[in-house]
């Protein structure tokens, strides 16, 4: 059984930074794609960055760029996104994904964690 589990939401002013953390267990994804989501009330969940596991390879939304890094550490089979110059509108939960695959240009996942709040104020 899959378990996702995040940790490092929180309460940050603008211009501030957070760094959330996902522990994986159950399998291992040597050849997917792990990475985040995220998701506000009324509004499907969105992607926000993904890493391959085997060698690292980064991907991220644009609105994310430049501002979002994400890491893993494949001895302890976690997960990092590096949140910096956080903005009011990066308020959402934060959700843990894995595998992630592009099907029509849109991210899918099978596994997801419980997600984690982050809220950014003004």
């Amino acid at each position: 059984q899959v378990q996702l589990v995040e940790s490092g939401g929180g309460l940050v002013q603008a211009g501030g930074s957070l760094r959330l953390s996902c522990a994986a267990s159950g399998r291992t994804f040597s050849s997917d794609r792990m990475g985040w989501f995220r998701q506000a009330p009324r509004i499907g969940r969105e992607f926000v960055a993904a890493i391959t596991w085997s060698d690292g390879s980064t991907y991220y939304a644009e609105s994310v760029k430049g501002r979002f890094t994400i890491s893993r550490d494949k001895a302890k089979n976690m997960l990092y996104l590096q949140m910096n110059s956080l903005k009011p509108e990066d308020t959402d939960v934060y959700y843990c994904a894995a595998p992630i695959v592009t099907i029509r240009s849109t991210y899918r996942a099978d596994y997801w964690g419980q997600g984690t709040q982050v809220t950014v104020s003004s």
